[in-house]
């Protein structure tokens, strides 16, 4: 893979060595949920998990911005669920991240299409009636069924407050008024694709903690890449033109992640087999990985 490639050098750490299949009680873990079958777009979203761990090699562990060396951090690899789909897979998932919360601070989910934020958290959480969401997303996925248009609301249906959720990035012809109508009816903060033109990410982010977190619950975040533009994600069969910058979505990641009420994120929606040559949307799925990890360090 990419790590065979590419030259060694001891002062240059690569932040795929902070993977540890042996360390099971990090405080940051990831678990690949390659979940693909019921995708309204046919994807092959399964190899994502595998290819976002080969770009951690392209990175190394240091943080100019944070001035934060992440390389004795260790990030507990939990492997990937196996046959993650349907009603039998969701039941995997739950066993897979049962009591997971219990030995560490922070859980990446690595998708997979986007249903597996439903089965991720809904197996963290049986009971949702006191757990925060934080969606960045261009649609609202509350669609019926179970698909990948459809995890925020089953997890409504699940129990989830309508009241807890906030939506970041909803974009214009992306989404129809049933759906928009759905939302407000059940309550859901939604921050359109518009109004962060002129609003900073850390306010916004501050904003969706406050209400998601609000008395100091837990929080799942749902990071669908379709959120940026689609020049940065060209393996994201949703994603539009004017969508945020990767920048943004990095942003957001150690924001999110830096703050102790959030317990989850899941990085979805990317088909590792249709990315461009030089991988930029996997690179940016790997670069979320460690903006998370760099804001877990900083709590």
């Amino acid at each position: 893979m990419m790590s065979a490639q590419l030259p060694d050098d001891p002062q240059w750490k690569r932040a795929h060595t902070l993977l540890s299949t042996t360390n099971t009680s990090a405080d940051l873990a990831i678990i690949g949920v390659p979940a693909h079958q019921g995708s309204i777009s046919p994807t092959k979203a399964d190899q994502t998990p595998d290819a976002i761990r080969s770009a951690l090699a392209r990175y190394s562990t240091f943080s100019t911005s944070d001035n934060l060396d992440l390389a004795a951090n260790p990030i507990s690899d939990l492997g990937n669920v196996q046959s993650p789909d349907g009603t039998d897979g969701i039941a995997r998932v739950h066993n897979a991240v049962k009591g997971l919360l219990k030995k560490h601070k922070l859980l990446i989910a690595l998708g997979g299409d986007n249903s597996i934020t439903y089965s991720v958290a809904s197996g963290l959480w049986p009971d949702l009636s006191n757990v925060g969401l934080i969606t960045f997303d261009a649609h609202h996925d509350l669609r019926d069924g179970h698909s990948n248009g459809s995890p925020v609301w089953e997890l409504i249906q699940a129990g989830l407050p309508g009241k807890n959720i906030v939506q970041i990035g909803i974009a214009d012809f992306a989404n129809s008024a049933q759906y928009s109508a759905r939302a407000k009816e059940n309550g859901i903060t939604v921050i359109p694709r518009c109004d962060l033109r002129t609003r900073s990410i850390s306010d916004v982010v501050k904003q969706a903690l406050d209400i998601a977190g609000a008395g100091g619950r837990e929080i799942y975040v749902d990071l669908d890449v379709d959120v940026c533009d689609r020049s940065v994600v060209p393996a994201c069969p949703a994603a539009m033109p004017g969508g945020i910058s990767a920048d943004e979505l990095r942003q957001a990641a150690f924001f999110l992640a830096a703050d102790k009420r959030v317990r989850a994120i899941d990085i979805t929606e990317i088909d590792a087999s249709i990315d461009t040559d030089d991988q930029r949307t996997v690179r940016l799925a790997a670069l979320l990985v460690l903006e998370a990890a760099a804001g877990l360090a900083t709590r």
